[in-house]
């Protein structure tokens, strides 16, 4: 990934997730799993983002503990992408 610091997103495909909480445990302040034992994003303002698709910025102090949650993930549902062109660099679809 370029040095520009490019901001990222990261979204969670709750169709293949197995409800691991992997994700939870290595970025508290970025997943949690929701009443339906699946794993969510959370905005900004730490609430769960439960819409299907729904993208949350990937803190820069976490950025480690998000990549390694997607790298992790049993399910492979994990998806972190540049915000300024959607290119997914870590996760299933990353080149």
């Amino acid at each position: 990934m370029s040095a520009q610091n490019d901001a990222l997103e990261v979204w969670i495909d709750q169709d293949l997730c197995t409800g691991d909480g992997i994700c939870a445990q290595y970025a508290p302040e970025v997943f949690e799993l929701d009443i339906d034992g699946l794993a969510y994003v959370k905005g900004t303002d730490d609430e769960l983002l439960a819409d299907p698709g729904a993208t949350t910025p990937v803190p820069l102090p976490l950025l480690n503990e998000v990549v390694d949650s997607a790298k992790e993930c049993p399910g492979d549902c994990i998806h972190v992408r540049r915000v300024s062109d959607k290119v997914e660099v870590y996760g299933p679809d990353a080149e």
